[in-house]
């Protein structure tokens, strides 16, 4: 009898591994050999078992994620892989493995290492604690850097680390599921609510412990949120009929319910030539998300500030405008697209053969691409005149424009006296702990982790691989108001989380709830638009952006195939992310209504429960 419980154990904790592979690495179909209330059923019990000592000076959850440098220590953890990562989803986090630290190369020469870093996550169980080494290495450590003990195992290992200081989050069981719940609750994507039920030692008390609270995204599996995962299914068909349609080589979808990311998968591959799957940590180019994902979270935070006023005018901020018929526009109108300007200026195809060359120089800096360099000063002498003097449609008309946010770029940054780019990976995309996010993705990344876009025949002469696809961004240099961003799904997710919390995120109110509700909310009687955020279509036959959409449903679509929506009536961020233009431009994502159809799938999945 005792082997058959251990066999059916044995295949338990297998099953649980294979999952969490699932959910946090691979982007295959998701079919594991047992429910997910299997895994809300252990998550409960590694909750429950899960204490925080020694955090007096609140170290847990991390904050100032700008800041820290972390890198987490395992010695012989079975489950070290799986916590490092989901650290990896809130900061980027280095693993290290102590057990290549021995004989010759000691603990001595592993600090060494770590110099770089100033938060150390270390990984111990009964089996670690055998070795006093590792405790001496904890308090060395200690005194010049932030250490946080990641325990697993028995109250007598808790017991043996009586004369450490250090915050400790104790995991009483030692499962897949703890490493999982430990690692998040270091960075607050789960609560630690529980305090020592018995004395363990002279040091560790009963009723000791601290308690946090939940501020950050947590991963887990959907009937976590009170959905039925076979519901989801759908997601699968709609996504693969995108790729065998030839609407796109390949996209991912991240799904995120009550501040829980319940799914997430990657489908297909970068080009048709399927040499390169997608994966969940690919960059897409976010196209005119970055409308909303940059220049409107700009916009809200100087407003917050008392630098930039919605009744103020592009006169105010800009004295280029100041002669021009961009005068009296206001801020407001700008952003609602009903400032009466045109879409856009001519592009690439107004480029002179003497605007640009295939070498870089002083006189040609601005790189559009591979072997495409403008010459200095293109913007300021052709493109903003263009912009200053191009004409006016009906003032107080909808008319979206990409101009739009190319004026409040300029006013952000005439404001801040920083580019954009920089300013909003300074404000925001740092301190949230968004790791791909940003302009100009090759200065940081390698090509292959960026998905390609556009192989532009005409006037680019190359595939379009982490230079931004949008003509008008790319002669700008690649940061522009309306296009330019990139971003992996978690980013997004990221990002628009802390939307949906009224723009609080990691215990960080980063924009105020009135400011947030006032921008997502509908503006005016000509259309559905809030202030640079798009909106639910109350046309109903429009099924925009799903059929099932709540009114408070705000967000915005982006050229190459992407799309995040936030419903705060439903607690929900959906994030979809493709390359549909490679190799060239394709209309059927949309004739499809393939990210609507997916839309309504976890629109359905809420509705049926578990």
């Amino acid at each position: 009898m005792e082997k058959v419980f251990m066999r059916k154990n044995r295949c338990g904790w297998y099953a649980l591994i294979l999952l969490a592979f699932t959910l946090f690495n691979s982007a295959c179909a998701q079919n594991p050999p047992f429910t997910g209330q299997d895994y809300v059923n252990e998550e409960k019990l590694d909750q429950q078992s899960t204490v925080l000592l020694n955090n007096a000076s609140y170290l847990i959850p991390l904050q100032n994620l700008d800041q820290a440098k972390v890198a987490s220590i395992h010695f012989t953890n079975r489950y070290a892989a799986g916590f490092d990562s989901l650290l990896n989803k809130y900061t980027k986090v280095v693993a290290f493995n102590g057990g290549d630290y021995s004989g010759a190369k000691d603990l001595d020469d592993l600090s060494a290492d770590l110099k770089w870093y100033n938060t150390l996550i270390v990984q111990i169980n009964d089996n670690d604690l055998a070795d006093a080494r590792i405790i001496n290495f904890i308090n060395d450590n200690h005194n010049i850097k932030n250490v946080i003990i990641a325990l697993f195992g028995s109250g007598n290992a808790l017991a043996k680390l009586n004369d450490v200081t250090v915050p400790i989050i104790w995991a009483e069981r030692v499962t897949p599921v703890s490493a999982f719940y430990s690692a998040q609750a270091i960075f607050g994507g789960v609560a630690v609510t529980q305090k020592l039920t018995r004395n363990i030692s002279a040091t560790y008390l009963k009723n000791m412990g601290f308690t946090t609270t939940k501020t950050r995204l947590q991963y887990t599996v959907p009937e976590d949120a009170g959905i039925n995962a076979n519901n989801l299914l759908g997601i699968d068909n709609i996504a693969n009929e995108a790729i065998l349609e030839h609407a796109t080589p390949g996209c991912v979808v991240l799904v995120a319910k009550d501040g829980k990311v319940i799914f997430n998968k990657a489908y297909g591959y970068h080009t048709y030539y399927n040499t390169a799957p997608d994966k969940l940590t690919d960059i897409f180019d976010l196209a005119s998300m970055t409308k909303i994902s940059a220049t409107t979270m700009e916009t809200m935070l100087l407003y917050d500030q008392g630098k930039l006023k919605l009744d103020g005018t592009l006169g105010d901020y800009l004295p280029d405008t100041r002669k021009t018929n961009k005068k009296d526009l206001q801020i407001r109108e700008v952003l609602e697209h009903q400032a009466g300007l045109i879409p856009d200026i001519p592009t690439l195809e107004a480029v002179k053969p003497t605007d640009y060359t295939v070498d870089s120089s002083a006189a040609y800096p601005t790189k559009v691409n591979e072997n495409y360099y403008l010459r200095k000063d293109y913007f300021k002498e052709v493109m903003w005149p263009l912009m200053l003097n191009s004409p006016l449609r009906t003032r107080g008309a909808y008319v979206y424009s990409d101009l739009s946010m190319c004026f409040m770029q300029q006013v952000i940054e005439t404001i801040t006296s920083i580019p954009e780019n920089v300013y909003v990976q300074q404000q925001l995309y740092t301190p949230l702990g968004m790791q791909t996010a940003g302009f100009l993705p090759l200065y940081r990344f390698k090509p292959d982790q960026i998905i390609p876009t556009e192989d532009d025949p005409t006037y680019r002469h190359a595939l379009l691989d982490g230079y931004v696809h949008d003509p008008t961004a790319a002669l700008m240099g690649g940061v522009a108001g309306h296009a330019g961003l990139f971003a992996n799904a978690n980013d997004v997710a990221i990002l628009y989380q802390m939307m949906l919390n009224r723009g609080s995120y990691g215990g960080v109110q980063y924009i105020k709830p009135e400011t947030v509700d006032l921008f997502t909310a509908k503006q005016s009687d000509v259309s559905r638009r809030g202030l640079g955020f798009d909106r639910w279509d109350p046309i109903l036959e429009h099924k925009y952006p799903s059929q099932l959409a709540s009114p408070a449903t705000f967000g915005h679509t982006g050229f190459t195939g992407t799309c995040v929506w936030v419903d705060p009536q439903s607690g929900l961020v959906y994030v979809f992310l493709s390359n549909r233009v490679n190799p060239s431009v394709s209309p059927k994502l949309g004739t499809l209504n393939i990210r609507p159809r997916i839309q309504d799938v976890i629109y359905q999945a809420i509705q049926k429960g578990i």
